[in-house]
């Protein structure tokens, strides 16, 4: 068997250069190596409803602004498959079978799981009913890393090209491979991680150096931000703030504008850009030595990220002409997916041994065994 990825996004608001350094960068660059037999990638409209099942509506107007910044970054569905979660109700029965390999305990140690419990403000202790609280975790959201094995294994995947915060998901999602395949035999595949080559990548920050861009605390730069609103965040963006004077040394380390340039400068920038430096080795050194300030640097961050995102908002506008078509094209490549899972649930049904109408021996077995009793 090839290759095959399985990621995706919450379709919760519109794509920002977290998810772009991320993972969105990185698949364009695999579905043009010609390395993998199939890609899927989904948008995880189900998932997203685990935290936000009094608000559907939100959910469901971001489908299409998810799909645009897929469409606007360089994925072709001629070469991966864009589905929508929900419309793979396979998805939901492979849930359920995995819920019986995995326990509580387990999912209250997932360290990601943590962490969204944490961001989203749930908690453990909330009392049913109690408005004085905070709301206590749905059972929906707390489930997500069965669910979310359910997504990677219904499609065979063997890689998951995705940020370091996901790396305790994808072992969770192993070890239910692991079990299914011990108890059952071997029907499931066992995914690997793909993390961002750039360390930088694995987690970029947001425009207040908080150490998540997140839509919820409006730190993100998004992929269809204007060149404006680009100009403007990066001048809000948080720096050194022991760097009052131009003349005083700065720190490069935990300087937001100098991690979105590992992230994003490349080589070529310099001399068309900052010509007085030959690299960014240079203009860190001089930061570190006082005499550079603030605004230059980020003018320079400026122009790189407009340059880096000039072609993203061209196909953007083009595929905003074209709605109908994107439609088109989740409602096909939803239909290519729900075909691959079932066949996996097919295989599960089997190893299971609950093909109960397939089985002609059991059927057969079992006939044999009551003509004998009846004599």
């Amino acid at each position: 068997m090839g290759k095959i990825i399985l990621t995706g996004d919450r379709p919760t608001g519109r794509l920002h250069l977290g998810h772009y350094v991320g993972s969105l960068r990185r698949r364009v660059e695999l579905q043009e190596s010609g390395e993998f037999e199939r890609i899927f990638i989904m948008i995880a409209d189900a998932q997203a409803l685990t935290d936000n099942a009094d608000n559907p509506e939100k959910v469901r107007q971001n489908i299409i602004e998810v799909a645009l910044d897929y469409l606007s970054v360089g994925l072709d569905p001629k070469r991966s498959t864009l589905f929508i979660q929900s419309q793979i109700p396979e998805l939901c029965e492979l849930s359920f079978y995995y819920m019986n390999l995995v326990t509580v305990q387990r999912l209250q140690r997932n360290p990601t799981v943590k962490a969204e419990i944490q961001l989203r403000g749930f908690a453990e202790g909330a009392a049913e009913g109690d408005t004085q609280q905070k709301q206590g975790i749905p059972v929906g959201f707390f489930t997500y890393p069965i669910s979310q094995a359910a997504d990677i294994t219904a499609f065979k995947a063997t890689t998951v090209p995705a940020g370091e915060d996901q790396e305790p998901m994808i072992e969770q999602t192993r070890e239910i491979v692991h079990k299914f395949n011990t108890v059952y035999g071997p029907a499931l595949v066992e995914p690997e991680i793909l993390l961002p080559e750039n360390a930088v990548c694995m987690r970029l920050p947001g425009t207040d150096g908080k150490a998540k861009m997140s839509k919820s605390l409006c730190n993100c730069i998004y992929l269809s931000d204007s060149a404006d609103e680009v100009k403007k965040k990066v001048m809000g963006m948080y720096t050194d703030p022991d760097h009052l004077r131009v003349e005083d040394p700065g720190k490069v380390e935990g300087n937001t504008v100098f991690t979105y340039l590992d992230a994003f400068s490349r080589p070529e920038h310099f001399p068309k850009y900052l010509p007085d430096y030959p690299s960014l080795d240079e203009l860190k050194a001089h930061y570190r030595r006082g005499g550079l300030g603030d605004v230059k640097v980020k003018k320079f961050l400026i122009a790189v990220l407009n340059e880096t995102l000039d072609p993203i908002r061209e196909r953007r506008r083009y595929y905003e002409e074209r709605i109908e078509w994107v439609y088109d094209v989740l409602h096909k490549g939803s239909e290519t997916a729900r075909e691959e899972a079932a066949r996996t649930l097919h295989d599960v049904h089997e190893a299971m041994k609950i093909n109960y109408f397939e089985d002609r021996n059991l059927i057969a077995s079992q006939a044999a065994l009551y003509r004998e009793k009846l004599g």
